[in-house]
């Protein structure tokens, strides 16, 4: 009976593990706002994807809604235009594109009835790059005939129709990965304390981590390719998506390889557990 439990137990603390580990990565690097940020801080230093991002963000801008005149706008966008290209290298740009990352976190996980009427009613993330805008328009204005004011919001859309809610349901239940995790830990103590051959218990949780990282991995990279494979018709969006995607496949690849580290320590502490205790009767035995 007591070899049934500890089974079970394992099982159990296997199939909650299988699911408090990613629910547990998303709620720290997807829902915080503080992991969030530092997850995708690094797309802030692909010169590529800031040049195109900061482009696409002085092309749609209305200059605070100042109305520049014609002639004026004509030799001004140009100016705004070569700002743009040279974003990375302006002080303050780390901060700006830190901001920028928390105003769109809030814009994307905040609940709907709280967001601005012009975004609460759609259905896709967005981008509120107005830190970046206010850089370049800065730089521009010390050298324009015109003072120009930076806008409040510039806001661009990326995804698909469906994916805000998508993020509901993570920012759902993620949070309970925590909890989950702790159910699984009990469950391990449950079987380790039932077992009569406790090595047995060793050996095969760090064979079912191991198997776990295998199918977090699958699971990973399948994610992956799938939202790779969802077009969203904007250059922006999509060399947005790619860097995310990327980041966070390497991110949760790093929770993948302490999984398989704790398997292999778990399976080779079972066999040594093994080895030894097979020798003891026999070294009983002797005169």
């Amino acid at each position: 009976m007591r070899t049934f439990v500890s089974a079970v137990a394992v099982l159990i603390g296997l199939a909650m593990a299988a699911v408090a580990v990613p629910a547990m990565w998303a709620d720290r690097n997807i829902v915080q706002e503080e992991g969030f940020v530092a997850l995708t801080a690094p797309l802030g230093k692909d010169p590529a994807f800031q040049k195109r991002l900061a482009t696409a963000a002085v092309n749609g801008m209305a200059f605070g809604g100042q109305q520049l005149p014609a002639p004026l706008e004509a030799v001004v966008k140009p100016i705004l235009a070569d700002a743009a290209q040279s974003l990375t290298s302006m002080p303050g740009y780390s901060e700006a594109w830190a901001e920028t990352l928390r105003r769109s976190h809030r814009l994307s996980f905040a609940d709907p009835r709280t967001l601005p009427p012009e975004v609460g009613g759609t259905t896709s993330l967005t981008l509120d790059v107005a830190p970046l805008v206010g850089l370049v328009v800065k730089r521009v204005s010390e050298a324009s005939p015109v003072p120009l004011k930076a806008p409040e919001q510039v806001r661009i859309s990326i995804g698909q129709s469906d994916q805000r809610q998508l993020i509901e349901r993570v920012s759902a239940y993620a949070p309970m990965g925590t909890a989950v995790a702790v159910g699984s830990a009990i469950a391990f103590l449950l079987a380790f304390v039932a077992a009569r051959r406790k090595w047995t218990v060793l050996a095969g949780t760090g064979l079912g981590a191991l198997v776990l990282a295998g199918v977090w991995k699958f699971g990973s990279d399948a994610a992956g390719r799938m939202v790779q494979g969802a077009g969203s018709g904007n250059d922006v969006a999509e060399i947005f998506k790619r860097e995310f995607v990327a980041a966070a496949t390497a991110s949760f690849g790093q929770w993948i390889m302490a999984a398989l580290l704790a398997g292999g320590v778990l399976l080779a502490a079972g066999i040594v557990f093994r080895v030894v205790g097979g020798r003891r009767p026999a070294s009983n035995n002797l005169p």
